[in-house]
């Protein structure tokens, strides 16, 4: 008569695990699915030996799937590899040199092709670029006004409170040199308004002196006989002898 729990056996790496018990009368097998996996953390090893014995066999694992997928799809697979210690190691399906000059060929006619793309893209990118500044501006626009404040954090509010004063400073200011240049220019359309009443003061004494003038003319020429038929000549000559 066997114990309950003869055996147990789990084939590691698999994805279903095989446990077997053993019993006088009846064999139990039992099948399942592991729901859960222990994960290896990715990271760097510390230790220098295990390092070198994971690259080893690491490498080696590589190189035989390079292999194994060149042999079942017939492709064209070239792998190098430095290690930490600067050692070489590659691996080719052809032949290395064809595989790097195919793989240049390609590069060359793959730049080719790109200036147009690569400029609709930064088209594209300078317009979303643009339209994000847009937006940004627009934002602070609202916020200066007082609006869209709900999202902002204590130190985006001091922020905007103090551009704010520094705007009204600004304001302040140039509000102060426009009054003092509105100042300047009324005092001189003052000075020459008064220029222009002086000048307008002196106008009367010059016509009385022009109507003077006038009236002196008319008096003289009252004196002279009305009588229109007479002809007035002047001679010259010598006096004629009696």
């Amino acid at each position: 008569m066997l114990n309950m729990l003869d055996l147990l056996y789990i084939l590691s790496g698999e994805s279903l695990s095989f446990i077997f018990f053993l019993d006088a009368r009846v064999w139990v097998f039992l099948m399942y699915r592991e729901m859960t996996r222990k994960r290896i953390q990715i990271k760097k090893i510390d230790n220098i030996s295990s390092r070198q014995v994971t690259f080893s066999k690491r490498r080696k694992g590589l190189f035989k799937k390079a292999q194994e997928l060149s042999t079942l799809c017939d492709a064209d697979i070239a792998l190098i590899v430095f290690s930490a210690t600067s050692k070489l190691f590659e691996y080719a399906s052809s032949s290395m040199h064809q595989v790097i000059e195919r793989r240049d060929r390609h590069s060359a006619s793959h730049r080719l092709d790109r200036p147009a793309i690569d400029q609709l893209q930064l088209e594209s990118d300078s317009n979303d670029m643009l339209r994000q500044k847009v937006e940004d501006k627009n934002r602070e626009l609202r916020q200066m006004n007082g609006e869209d404040l709900q999202g902002l954090t204590l130190q985006e509010l001091q922020k905007l409170e103090e551009l704010l004063k520094r705007g009204l400073t600004n304001i302040s200011k140039v509000k102060d040199e426009k009054i003092m240049q509105e100042i300047s220019t009324l005092k001189r359309k003052e000075v020459e308004l008064t220029e222009e009443n002086q000048k307008l003061k002196q106008v009367p004494s010059l016509t009385h002196v022009q109507r003077q003038s006038s009236e002196s003319i008319i008096s003289t020429s009252s004196y002279l006989p009305e009588d229109g038929g007479g002809d007035t000549c002047l001679k010259l000559g010598l006096p004629l002898l009696k």
